[in-house]
């Protein structure tokens, strides 16, 4: 059953979100097939007229003045490919394979790529059965396309390498084949080159990335609400009219999720008139940080989606004109300095929610017990949390150094300026860990927090995300583990328990 008619260069968001979290069944629309075929046909004519175009009948790299003579050009092709294939490092995670696979195919449908529909065959069936590829995750600089790691993807097309089977451990790619039953592939001229060269493997990073991360925000949004009652904060700050003054869309949506989520609270009405003028930075400023770190998370969307629609080999076809043109689309600087943006907006989200668990078991800010625990002395409550929340912010820290702006020449400086688009996505996953654990602690202390208001309830919407925190961690009266608790609940934030909410 095809779950998605796949009409080339139209891929938005919420498929690719889908692709990211299950197997998807895809078939491409029909009339793709002649701008497949024409592209296709072009190289044929090319060669046929005895002209000389780069990766088609040249080497590469630095090797691309050697001319290879016509029966040696499919040998070309599959030596492409091995030598390419110098990944090293764990497995990529199927789901971030799954998107890339589905990024190829809508890459190459779109007629510009000089590929056979065979191929494109090929690589729907692939996908169709959920049979993904074994990528190292390492070896990428991002230019002249993410060459390594799509080799090996490659590789399983003509019966080599591995595919990744469900719990982790390679198979070889022959026994998969077979049961699909599917021959290995020979290559046409173009073809190896086609595959290899594009941004797919560090765009689906990057998308798989910014799915995480936008769970990860609305979870924080929804812990920085609960914190604000759990300390008796004021809701003054997300008045609208201040917000409109400034004018920063992120920030304006921001404050309304604010003023929606704390709604109703009876903590909040009990203090309406209390002495106390301003609250910290980390509850007070909310708005202002999440809606800049939301206007960012906005704009990567964006430039994902564009590049997940582009058309990013070399050369490219332009079967019209009977032309073949080398270009740079295979660099992946778009992808780089937004993974670099996202990297910034989680290290902020991690950094403010770990300052207001802070915020919370300091007696003198929240007016709470200390560390959030009757009988403090014999009991640290929240004591350590914090310490692996404060931890976990610095760590990000570190890893939220650009990666787009370390570039190194390769290819004997025939390719010498890259994009490491691939490990400034690659990391993101990392940060995206270490900010749901932080956000994960938070959703604990305040639930603690708000539990030690009895007998005053919060607003009903965050009543449901205290219900559903106690399921992992029933309210601490006595020091106990946390780990277990801290590890369901990170799981649980970064696939979106705070979703509905916001």
């Amino acid at each position: 059953m095809v779950d998605y008619m796949l009409q080339p260069g139209r891929l938005d968001l919420a498929t690719l979100s889908n692709a990211a979290q299950t197997p998807i069944q895809i078939q491409l629309a029909a009339d793709c097939e002649r701008a497949i075929d024409d592209s296709f046909e072009t190289v044929q004519n090319v060669l046929n007229e005895g002209r000389t175009v780069y990766g088609i009948n040249t080497g590469f790299g630095l090797l691309a003045n050697t001319r290879i003579p016509p029966e040696q050009l499919k040998q070309l092709q599959l030596n492409l490919v091995a030598s390419h294939s110098a990944g090293v490092g764990e497995p990529l995670p199927r789901n971030v394979v799954r998107v890339a696979m589905l990024l190829k195919i809508n890459c190459l449908a779109q007629g510009h790529s000089g590929v056979s529909r065979k191929l494109i065959d090929h690589l729907v069936a692939l996908l169709n059965s959920d049979a993904m590829p074994m990528i190292p995750a390492k070896g990428s600089v991002g230019a002249s396309g993410d060459l390594a790691p799509l080799a090996h993807l490659s590789q399983t097309l003509l019966g080599s390498g591995y595919f990744l089977a469900d719990d982790g451990e390679p198979v070889e790619a022959m026994k998969i084949l077979s049961e699909l039953g599917l021959e290995p592939l020979e290559l046409h001229p173009k073809e190896g080159l086609a595959l290899l060269n594009g941004t797919q493997i560090s765009t689906a990073l990057a998308l798989c990335a910014l799915f995480e991360t936008k769970n990860i925000f609305d979870a924080a949004i929804v812990a920085g609400a609960m914190s604000v009652d759990a300390a008796m904060g004021s809701d003054a700050p997300f008045d609208a009219r201040i917000h409109e003054l400034r004018g920063h869309a992120g920030q304006i949506e921001c404050a309304r999720r604010y003023r929606d989520l704390l709604a109703g609270s009876e903590i909040r009405a009990s203090h309406l008139d209390c002495e106390r003028v301003q609250d910290p930075y980390s509850l007070r400023c909310q708005p202002q940080v999440m809606g800049a770190c939301l206007d960012q998370i906005n704009y990567v969307s964006t430039v994902l989606e564009c590049e997940a629609n582009a058309v990013s080999d070399n050369p490219l076809v332009f079967a019209d004109g009977q032309d073949i043109l080398s270009g740079g689309n295979f660099h992946a600087e778009p992808v780089a300095i937004v993974a670099d943006n996202l990297a910034l907006a989680i290290a902020e989200i991690g950094a403010l929610a770990e300052r207001r668990i802070a915020l919370l078991i300091d007696q003198h800010l929240s007016g709470l017990p200390p560390f959030l625990i009757e009988d403090g002395g014999l009991n640290s409550g929240f004591m350590i949390p914090q310490v692996t929340a404060s931890a976990l912010a610095s760590e990000n820290k570190s890893l939220a150094h650009p990666g787009s702006v370390d570039s190194m020449p390769t290819s004997a400086n025939q390719e010498d300026h890259v994009s490491m688009a691939t490990f400034a996505a690659r990391r993101l996953f990392e940060m995206n860990f270490n900010t749901a654990a932080i956000v994960a602690i938070e959703l604990l202390a305040a639930a603690q927090g708000i539990e030690l208001r009895d007998p005053l309830k919060t607003s009903e919407r965050l009543q449901s995300v205290w219900r559903l925190v106690r399921q992992y961690f029933p309210v601490l009266k006595a020091d106990r583990d946390f780990a277990e608790a801290i590890a369901a609940l990170n799981q649980h934030v970064r696939t979106g328990i705070c979703r509905e909410l916001c």
